[in-house]
């Protein structure tokens, strides 16, 4: 069976999330931000190879037609320059020298635009698939992450991680290096023909290119430190508006938007100036360089223009002067273009940073290797001894002792905070005890495999989570394998089909995300029909019944008392109503059990439960 979880928390919980609040009402504190900074460039590099390396392919496909391009456009200067030459004055060409030189500069300038092409072609496709690869990886580590781990940051951001900074890496690292090896190549191709040309006069432009590199280099590094930290604030402020986006209605119910649009604004402007500082220091890289670049094509002239007249420092014809010029801007132009490469990579190397962060997050604890698998449960419940908190200075379940028989019918009530949605918690291994053991049909919940031990459970809660999909898919949502009329007999026993065959396209009706469509009553009753259609052991409501009007509450009562019958059942309510037929109800308080016992057995004692269930009826 599958586990029929239908998602969603408290209120409260969404309130908190939704206004920016820390914790989770039980003392669990919210964890640092994922740690980026110490990941050195050089781990980033061999992470990254992991995902460049299945295509190879592409990437030597990609270098060696870069490098082709590269070099046939160096080889223009000197043909233009042989060209030149074969002009010896106005109305004296020598056209039979001219001809093939025309010939060749044409095929050259052809192979070269069909090679950059094709690298081009190679680079995208290579990041697109290592990207795509990385996403999912990234994916699949959200999958795998403990509750407490997801519970602990923030939500957008983690998902920020997963889209936004995947798509930065792709565009700025993966293209940015083929950049910088089409670069090197450049630079060392101009330098070899110039050194053909003329060694004095290459040295002159080689003895000037470190002011330029120099330049470059001290901006760049300036500029990376501010694009990380322009990435952390970009993390944050999508978590910020996931949360408030997603409970956008709570936010209007407490009248909480113009303090949410202060702290965005906030967020915001922190983004700007990080931002503004980041782009105004990358963006002083071409000015400067180009300063540098300018100098020297003054200096290649003026040194070329001395060996044309005078044959000194070596002698050069004009055709070779003007080749020279061209090879000075050609040989600067991967330092000019610097600032652009530096740009992406600056950023690419903060969203790879954090991407790893979260790939280097400890996943769940995995099963014991002797685990055992959870077939065919009864649903007998031991709970012996169990301590539990969030935060080791603020205990909060303390030496709880509960046993539930197969087919009893328990409640959890107490106030808020008591512990009793972390005692569910507990039960599903989302969290494990400090102390104590926690016991299903005897096996204790650390030697079965967490799959087999929670597809013994179905849990409804208060906020009922559907996806955007037809009706069909989100009531199999649990239950893949489930046929029409799985889904139809399901629905009939949780009291849902009525209402599922008044809309448009009956069960192919696609519900919007959230089910917002529907009334609250009408959600309910489909992830009842979900947890149904899973038939499992053990029965798990927690306040399913709290937000919806009493009278929906009578339809969706009944829909429960069908799906209860024959299971362990543990319910837990605010709602005292919903608990008077319970075989048990064990009241909390601040972690403890302070009473157990039947609805009348506890109202005779006078007790805690008594008080609870006056200050609801009193009138």
């Amino acid at each position: 069976m599958a586990n029929p979880y239908a998602g969603g928390g408290t209120a409260g919980a969404a309130l908190a999330s939704a206004r920016g609040d820390m914790g989770d009402g039980n003392g669990a504190p919210r964890a640092a931000d994922l740690d980026a900074s110490s990941i050195t460039l050089g781990r980033v590099v061999r992470s990254l190879w992991r995902y460049v390396r299945p295509h190879a392919v592409s990437l030597v496909a990609s270098f060696v037609c870069s490098a082709a391009s590269v070099l046939l456009q160096l080889y223009v200067p000197i043909l233009i320059g042989q060209a030149i030459d074969c002009m010896v004055a106005a109305g004296r060409v020598d056209l039979v020298a001219l001809l093939p030189v025309l010939h060749r500069l044409a095929a050259a300038v052809a192979v070269a635009a069909a090679s950059q092409w094709v690298a081009g072609y190679c680079t995208n496709r290579l990041s697109s698939e290592a990207v795509r690869d990385l996403r999912d990886d990234a994916f699949d580590k959200l999958e795998t992450l403990p509750l407490s781990f997801v519970d602990a940051h923030s939500h957008g951001d983690l998902l920020a991680r997963v889209v936004s900074d995947a798509d930065l890496v792709g565009d700025g690292l993966l293209q940015g290096m083929t950049q910088l090896f089409g670069g090197v190549v450049q630079i060392a191709g101009t330098l070899a023909f110039m050194v053909s040309l003329s060694l004095p006069v290459a040295l002159v432009v080689v003895a000037l290119t470190p002011l330029s590199a120099l330049a470059a280099t001290a901006i760049a590094r300036k500029g990376a430190s501010s694009f990380a930290a322009q990435q952390e604030i970009q993390g944050e402020l999508a978590g910020f508006a996931e949360e408030v986006v997603s409970n956008h209605r709570l936010v209007a119910l407490f009248d909480h938007a113009s303090a949410d649009v202060a702290a965005f604004d906030e967020k915001n402007e922190r983004l700007y100036a990080k931002g503004e500082r980041a782009q105004f220091i990358s963006s002083l890289t071409n000015p400067s360089t180009r300063l540098v670049n300018n100098f020297v094509y003054a200096a290649v002239a003026v040194v070329g223009c001395a060996c044309v007249i005078g044959g000194w420092p070596s002698a050069l014809t004009v055709g070779q002067v003007q080749s020279f010029l061209s090879y000075s801007n050609q040989y600067m132009k991967p330092f000019n273009e610097v600032s652009a490469v530096a740009t992406q990579l600056s950023g690419a190397l903060a969203s790879a940073r954090r991407l790893l962060a979260l790939l280097d997050a400890d996943d769940e604890e995995p099963d014991a290797a002797d685990a055992v698998s959870l077939d065919d449960p009864a649903g007998a419940l031991e709970l012996d001894h169990v301590s539990f908190s969030y935060d080791p200075a603020k205990p909060l379940l303390r030496d709880i002792c509960l046993s539930i028989r197969p087919g009893q019918r328990f409640a959890l009530v107490g106030p808020t905070g008591c512990g009793k949605t972390t005692l569910i918690n507990l039960l599903l291994r989302f969290y494990d005890a400090d102390a104590g053991t926690i016991s299903v049909d005897g096996h204790d919940v650390r030697d079965l495999t967490r799959a087999s031990l929670r597809s013994a459970f179905g849990m409804v809660l208060q906020d009922s989570w559907l996806f955007r999909g037809t009706v069909r898919d989100n009531i199999a949502y649990g239950s893949p394998g489930a046929t029409a009329g799985d889904v139809v007999r399901a629905a009939r026993e949780a009291r849902a089909h009525e209402f599922i065959t008044q809309l448009p396209d009956g069960y192919d009706t696609v519900v919007g995300e959230g089910g917002l469509a529907l009334s609250q009553g009408q959600r309910q009753l489909l992830c009842i029909a979900r947890v149904m259609l899973c038939d499992p052991a053990v029965l798990l409501l927690d306040e399913a019944t709290s937000s919806i009007d009493t009278r929906t509450e009578l339809r969706v009562q009944q829909a429960f008392d069908r799906m209860m019958r024959g299971r362990t059942s543990l319910v837990v309510a605010h709602r005292l109503s919903t608990v008077r037929e319970a075989d048990c109800i064990v009241v909390m308080d601040a972690g403890r059990v302070v009473e157990k016992g039947t609805h009348d057995e506890l109202l005779a004692k006078g007790g805690a439960y008594a008080r609870l269930y006056e200050s609801q009826f009193a009138n």
